[in-house]
């Protein structure tokens, strides 16, 4: 008995070891697919020092595909990771965040935080911005963080990872609906309007960029377009002002009921994105959410133990994310993904309650700035550096009535 006992736990043991094998394998080819260093970083045998145990990792979330706006962010996110303390300081900026954008001509620059990716991805559209590691920099000057490292997922990726972990259970604080969620595939669907929409369609692409005389012998012409035709003159405001006024074929009515919901990869990337509820509506109250998803991923990796998902896990990934994380340290953070429980997680969401104010840039943008005026990040940045530290903020005094 005690012959075969041994031969079964011999098996077993063998069994395990090539499977640690094979993840360990799977992580190595994993990481050469994914690995885009910037800042000339070394390879992984010489970073990170032994006695760094913090961190601070940019997380960018975007469309990517066919979707409209591609490039542009719908998560800008700060996770700083502290492997002594055990603790996790989520920040999350929203995409209205109006930046000073360094240039290389030294001039005043300013845009919206969620465009600098593309910035970095398509430099030659942006011929005078300093494009080089411009989303770390800029990022860095808003939080005072300086980032260690990044990390890029889109949204198929976001989608298959979640599927493969068995979709996630979020806690829905509020009950919301959204008239006005994006359907993927019908960025460019027309809706039947394929007539009028061709009647107008030079107005919109080139109504900016003639000369002088050629704009107002075009502008003439469309006056008296839309003289003769009202209708059209609504719908090509409509195009621009309220997208799903002139095409709404191409979004649907997504609902979350309040209480305990088990969502699937393509239900939590609905959660995540919507931003159109009268309810829970705008950046604020996806950030939030957001980082929901975030602690309900942890919470599943340790539900269902998380090396028997590894591989799967990866493969949904691998096409679908970038980061500049080395190999070796890429493999510390896999490893305390089945110590999180022992991690206290801070969220931090910038909103217009406290930090920052809505306003309109010279050419008409909503944007959002620091209450103190714009580019003044001290204030932002003193309350994340407390946050990290476990010091409660201050409450801001209120005026009196």
């Amino acid at each position: 008995m005690n012959k075969w006992l041994l031969i079964l736990f011999g098996v077993a043991f063998g069994a395990i070891l090539f499977y640690f094998i094979k993840v360990n394998q799977k992580i190595s080819q994993f990481y050469e697919k994914i690995y885009k260093p910037k800042n000339n970083h070394v390879r992984q045998e010489q970073l990170p020092s032994p006695e760094k145990t913090a961190f601070n990792i940019l997380l960018l979330g975007y469309a990517g595909g066919n979707h409209e706006g591609a490039y542009l962010t719908d998560t800008v996110m700060v996770a700083h990771v502290d492997f002594k303390k055990k603790r996790v300081v989520l920040v999350s900026v929203p995409r209205d965040v109006w930046v000073k954008i360094p240039t290389k001509s030294g001039e005043s620059f300013h845009g919206k935080i969620n465009i600098l990716y593309q910035m970095e991805l398509f430099p030659k559209d942006y011929p005078d911005v300093a494009s080089k590691n411009v989303v770390t920099r800029v990022v860095s000057s808003v939080t005072g963080l300086s980032i260690d490292y990044y990390a890029l997922l889109d949204f198929v990726g976001f989608k298959q990872a979640i599927d493969v972990l068995g979709g996630v259970d979020i806690e829905v604080r509020r009950s919301f609906e959204d008239p006005r969620y994006p359907i993927e595939g019908k960025e460019k669907d027309l809706c039947g309007k394929d007539e009028p929409f061709a009647k107008i369609e030079k107005y919109l692409s080139e109504e900016l960029s003639l000369s002088d005389e050629k704009e107002s012998t075009l502008s003439a012409e469309r006056d008296d377009l839309f003289k003769k035709n009202p209708d059209l003159e609504t719908f090509f405001k409509d195009i621009t002002d309220n997208p799903p006024a002139a095409f709404p074929c191409r979004y649907e009515t997504i609902q979350f009921a309040a209480g305990p919901n088990h969502m699937d990869g393509d239900t939590a990337l609905k959660f995540a994105r919507s931003r159109n509820a009268p309810q829970d509506g705008g950046d604020f109250g996806r950030a939030k959410r957001q980082q929901q998803l975030i602690e309900a991923v942890k919470e599943q990796v340790l539900s269902i133990g998380f090396i028997p998902k590894a591989i799967p896990f990866l493969d949904s990934l691998e096409d679908h994310v970038a980061t500049d994380i080395p190999l070796d340290q890429m493999k510390k953070f896999l490893a305390e993904a089945n110590r999180g429980n022992d991690y206290k997680i801070t969220n931090l969401v910038l909103t217009d309650n406290e930090y920052l104010k809505g306003t309109r840039s010279e050419d008409g943008q909503f944007i959002l700035i620091p209450e103190e005026g714009e580019d003044r990040w001290g204030r932002v940045q003193r309350w994340i550096k407390s946050a990290i530290a476990g010091i409660s903020p201050t409450p801001k005094k209120s005026s009196a009535p």
